[in-house]
Order: C-alpha cells, then sequence, then structure tokens
C-alpha cells in the first residue's frame, strides 16, 4: 500500500487520512451561526420553495467564506408584517440574543421584519445579526444608524404596499369583482366575475350548478343537511374535491349568499355580504347571470327550514296510504317503519331482510281498534287551549286551506328568523366583532335585523285573522265524527294528531295483544313548538 502526501514548509507529510481528520478538527473549531430565510408570499411549495432554497445557499456560502459552520436553518412562508406569529423567528431571536449561538443570518432586512425599529430595536449592540444584501451587521456600531434607516424604509414600503392593496381590493370589490377562488358551482369570468358553473361533470348527466339547486330545494322542502348528504352519498355524487358530502358541507352552501348573486367577505368566520362605504350590498355576477342564481325567497327559506326555524309537516293526503295505520308506524326494536303485510303490520327490516334485534309484528285489526279508541279517548279529554288540540287545528287547517295556511307557517317562520338574526346581533355586538375594520358593518348589520324584524312581524298580522274551527272533535262530538267518517278522512283525523307510533315486539309467540304494554304513542305538537325542538336537536347535534 502506497502512502501519498504533501510536504509543507519543513513540515511532515500526512497521509490523506490524516488530512481529513485535521479538515474535520478545523471545521469544529469554526463558530456556529443560524440562518433565517423567509418567502413572505404563501405559497404551495411552502418551506420548500425555490426563493427559501436559493437564500439558504448564499446564507451558506456566506458561512464558508467567513469562517462559520451552520447550525441551523430557520425557514418561514408567511408575512413579516401582519400580526401573524412568528415562532422561527422568535426562536431564531431568542437563540443569538441569549448566546446559544454566536451569529444570526438574514438574506436582508425585509426579510427579516417589516416592523421597523419595533423589530430591530431589541438586537442592535445586543447580538450579531448580519444582513447579506445590504452588508449590515448589528454588531458593528457604525452600521447602526444604516440598519435603523434601512428597517423604517421597509416598514414604510410594507405600509405603503398595503395600503395600495386594500385600495385596489376595495376598488375590485365596489365593482362586483370576485377576488378568490370560484366557490362549488359557480366559475369566475375575465372579468372576475360569477355565472353558474353549468358543464356537466365528467361521466356525469349533470352540472355542479344542478347539484347546488338540489341543495336549495331539498333542504327547503325539509330535508335535513344529514340527510341531503346521505342522499348525494348514496347516489355517488361527490363535492368539487371528489370527497363524499358531509352535512357541514350541505350547511355552508345554503347559508352563503354569493348563491344568490352577492359579493362576500369572511367575519366571525362564517361569509357575509360585502358593503361599500355607503353601507350597499354588491353584485357579483357576470351580465346576464343574476336571473340563474338562488332566488332570494328560496335561499331564505332553506335557511330557516335549516336552523329549525320553519318545519315541514307532514299532513296526511286523501288516498296517500291504503291501510288506516300505514306510515304512523315505527319498530321500538331498531326505529324502521312498519309495514302492512297480509293481516298484519310488520317491521320493515323483516321485508326487506336487513337485521333487527327485536323485530315488531302484530295483527292489523287489534292494532287499529285499539288506536282508534286510544285517539276517541285523547280528543274526548281534551280542552280547547290543549296544546294537542292547538296542533290538530293547525295540521286541519293545512289539510283544509294548504295554500293559505302555508303562507301564515312562512310568515311564523320569517319572524322567528328575523328575531334570531337580531339576537344575533347583538351578540356579535356585545363580543366586539364590529371593531376595527369591521366597524362600517355594525350600523348597517342593526338596521337591516331591525327591518327584516318589523316586517316579517307586520307581514304575519296581515295574514293572521281568523279563529280555526276544530270544534267538530271537541266536547264528545269526536266518535260521532270518526264514525261518519270514511277511510280516507279516518287516515287524515289520526294524522292530525297522530306524530308517531312506536310498537315492541310481543312477549312470546302467540301471545295475546295487550296494546298498553306493547304501544307508545307520540301525539303531535303545535308547529312553534315543534320548531324549537328542531332547533335544539340540531345545535346539540
Amino acid at each position: 500500500m502506497v502512502t501519498v502526501g504533501v510536504a509543507v514548509a519543513g513540515r511532515p507529510l500526512r497521509s490523506a487520512k490524516g488530512m481529513k481528520t485535521h479538515a474535520v478538527q478545523a471545521a469544529g473549531k469554526r463558530p456556529e451561526l443560524d440562518l433565517l430565510v423567509r418567502k413572505s408570499k404563501i405559497v404551495r411549495d411552502g418551506e420548500h420553495a425555490l426563493s427559501l432554497r436559493a437564500q439558504e445557499e448564499r446564507g451558506r456560502r456566506w458561512a464558508d467564506q467567513n469562517g462559520y459552520r451552520v447550525r441551523k436553518v430557520w425557514k418561514e412562508n408567511l408575512s413579516a408584517y401582519s400580526d401573524v406569529e412568528r415562532p422561527k423567528c422568535d426562536a431564531a431571536m431568542k437563540a443569538v440574543l441569549d448566546g446559544e449561538v454566536p451569529a444570526l443570518w438574514c438574506f436582508a432586512l425585509d426579510r427579516f421584519s417589516r416592523k421597523g425599529i419595533d423589530a430591530i430595536g431589541p438586537i442592535l449592540g445586543k447580538a450579531r445579526v448580519i444582513f447579506d444584501y445590504e452588508q449590515l451587521d448589528s454588531s458593528n456600531k457604525r452600521d447602526r444608524r444604516w440598519i435603523i434607516q434601512r428597517a423604517e424604509d421597509a416598514r414604510e414600503y410594507s405600509l405603503r404596499l398595503s395600503y395600495n392593496i386594500r385600495s385596489t381590493k376595495t376598488r375590485q370589490r365596489n365593482e362586483g369583482r370576485w377576488l378568490g377562488r370560484a366557490p362549488f358551482g359557480l366559475v369566475v369570468d375575465t372579468d372576475r366575475k360569477l355565472k353558474p358553473d353549468t358543464k356537466w361533470i365528467k361521466g356525469r348527466d349533470y352540472s355542479p350548478w344542478d347539484i347546488i339547486l338540489r341543495i336549495f330545494k331539498e333542504v327547503s322542502e325539509g330535508l335535513s343537511a344529514r340527510a341531503v348528504a346521505r342522499k348525494f352519498t348514496a347516489e355517488g355524487i361527490t363535492t368539487g374535491r371528489g370527497k363524499s358530502w358531509r352535512a357541514d358541507s350541505v350547511r355552508s352552501i345554503v347559508i352563503h349568499p354569493v348563491y344568490e348573486g352577492w359579493l362576500t367577505v369572511t367575519q366571525n368566520k362564517r361569509p357575509v355580504p360585502y358593503l361599500t362605504d355607503e353601507g350597499k350590498r354588491v353584485r357579483c355576477v357576470a351580465r346576464g347571470a343574476l336571473r340563474r342564481m338562488i332566488p332570494a325567497t328560496l335561499a331564505e327559506k332553506a335557511r330557516r327550514v335549516l336552523s329549525g326555524h320553519q318545519i315541514i309537516p307532514t299532513v296526511p293526503r286523501e288516498g296517500r296510504r291504503k291501510h288506516l295505520l300505514s306510515g304512523l308506524l315505527t319498530c321500538a326494536g331498531c326505529g324502521r317503519a312498519m309495514v302492512a303485510d297480509s293481516q298484519s303490520y310488520v317491521c320493515h327490516s323483516r321485508a326487506s331482510g336487513r337485521p333487527c334485534p327485536a323485530q315488531a309484528s302484530v295483527m292489523r285489526g287489534a292494532l287499529e281498534r285499539y288506536v282508534s279508541e286510544l285517539w276517541l279517548s285523547r280528543m274526548n279529554g281534551a280542552e280547547d287551549d290543549d296544546p294537542l288540540m292547538i296542533a290538530v287545528a293547525q295540521r286541519w287547517t293545512a289539510l283544509m286551506k294548504p295554500e293559505e295556511t302555508a303562507e301564515i307557517r312562512e310568515a311564523v317562520a320569517a319572524v322567528r328568523a328575523a328575531e334570531a338574526a337580531l339576537e344575533a346581533f347583538h351578540a356579535d355586538d356585545r363580543a366586539g366583532f364590529y371593531a376595527g375594520r369591521s366597524a362600517k358593518y355594525r350600523l348597517p348589520a342593526k338596521r337591516e335585523a331591525e327591518e327584516r324584524l318589523t316586517a316579517t312581524e307586520e307581514r304575519l298580522a296581515e295574514l293572521s285573522g281568523g279563529a280555526v274551527d276544530v270544534s267538530f272533535l271537541l266536547n264528545g262530538q269526536a266518535r260521532g265524527a270518526w264514525e261518519a267518517a270514511d277511510d280516507a278522512l279516518r287516515r287524515d283525523l289520526l294524522g292530525l294528531a297522530v306524530e308517531r307510533i312506536a310498537v315492541t315486539k310481543a312477549s312470546r309467540p302467540g301471545a295475546r295483544f295487550v296494546g298498553d304494554d306493547r304501544v307508545t304513542v307520540q301525539w303531535a305538537t303545535p308547529a312553534e313548538q315543534a320548531a324549537e325542538e328542531a332547533e335544539e336537536y340540531e345545535q346539540a347535534a
């Protein structure tokens, strides 16, 4: 084996292995240096962005040329002026101020901070921070004035840039231009205006806008957000990102004013219509597209139903059901409906082949006689102000005068929604949400909430007039009405007072039917009470 070495100035030859060991030892004696690199505009590449890598390479070259060894690289991909927290910058500053590392390198002063003297002050004369681009060193007293001046210049530039950006965005918003990515179901044209995305989804016979229309329609008809999401999942309908629909995804669409054509901003983590300095809303749709947006009446109704301020009652209709109790029965074992099967009512799980821990089955005649007598007894014992009779009256009116009742129901729901909106405003106001830049939204929001409540109350007063007459079911007259009714009317009369009937499984095969042991009737409640219960359930869920 041949040993190769070099004689320098009379020193003995060193082997290649010895030279490597000496180099490592020499490197270990070099002082340490941290690098702070930052890209102000957040990009998808994050801390692997090209400009960050370029800054790091330059910092490493500076360290080699000046006899330093890089200990750690602190990388940031966020603003240096806004109130965004900068934990890595803070950690780098602490390390150099505490003497954990002798020096900190930064490519340029505006990469370090744009807060001027407030950020630069703590390091002047106390720690060594190198600003490579400006060739300034915070430990050098002669550089102090220049560092302060450059830092204040960077701050002034940032303020001016921020002002220009805000002014430009304000002007664009006042012109109704959508500045971000279009929400699902909409597309942005060359003028930054929105319009419905009616292009069919690949492999489907519907467009994203068809999905939006369907969401508003089905929610307004009484389907819950969860039910819509489950329905879409069952049909293979996915979101814009190809994922399954969730209840919160459906809710976010229903509450978003953009689908009515309004430009929006985010306030208190929810979208609200953007207001000009004059307090006016701004349309953000392309010319000719407004008529294709969601109508305000449909949007408002869907939101009332979604929030529980309005329920869509299921009023029995003549001829819809063949058997007396069809549509009212549920199996207590699994919660599924019970259906007529020959001479019995049986759990639907049995008919569909699905499992049920306690399948209920009962003879039709015995159950119908029991429920009929229970209904008659409940009607005969009811007073005029009984909540059940209020519910019966409401449903009877809906059955006899569906158009008139629907108007009143809409008006009542509108009042509840307006009251909730005014309460929400006062809650936000007390919490201080209308401070700072949001201050201009305070008075318009208050005025809008109060005017909306006044208008809905006046409308309800106009519609609420005559009393509803259900005297034919009071004072012992229910039996006569029942006996005089045909099968269709009897189904309707039951549906007026009964919400649901749960039936349990018999204790043993062939056991005699005892209604009190096996049947639980849920009686109807007034629409207002039902709406409150629905709202409480939605909030709890």
